[in-house]
């Protein structure tokens, strides 16, 4: 049984599922955002970001190019770091719990918790990326 689940963790496609598990819910937002462009930009004036389109152009980028680099195994410490900025900022500006009451402070708080979840997954593909290239001989 050892032998099979080692086979399993160590093979590449295990790796590429576990990528795209990842970043599929930065895909899916960043594609929301730019075929629905002006709901993306009402969702930055919500945040009260001006230029509401500069700032939805710009997360579209960090989405879509964050969640390629992971999925191509590229810089992923680079998409790591930066998804993970991007949600740290999320909780600071969207998801300010601290600053509501009642069903929508909780409601933040699991927002800012699962973001935090998250970042903790962006650093663990970061060192397993890291890992991987180095055990195979490949510049990290």
């Amino acid at each position: 049984m050892q032998k099979v689940i080692s086979g399993i963790l160590e093979s590449r496609w295990f790796w590429f599922l576990a990528r795209l598990c990842l970043v599929v819910m930065f895909l899916a937002s960043g594609l929301a955002k730019l075929i629905d462009f002006d709901g993306g930009m009402a969702e930055m004036q919500a945040a009260r970001l001006a230029p509401a389109a500069l700032f939805n152009v710009l997360v579209i980028i960090t989405l879509l190019a964050g969640a390629v680099l992971i999925l191509i195994d590229r810089a992923v410490w680079l998409a790591a770091g930066i998804l993970g900025g991007f949600l740290f900022l999320t909780i600071l500006i969207v998801h300010t719990f601290w600053n509501k009451t009642g069903a929508e402070a909780q409601i933040s708080m699991f927002f800012a918790l699962e973001h935090i979840v998250v970042i903790g997954g962006l650093m663990a593909a970061a060192i397993t990326s890291h890992l991987r290239r180095k055990i195979a001989g490949l510049s990290a």
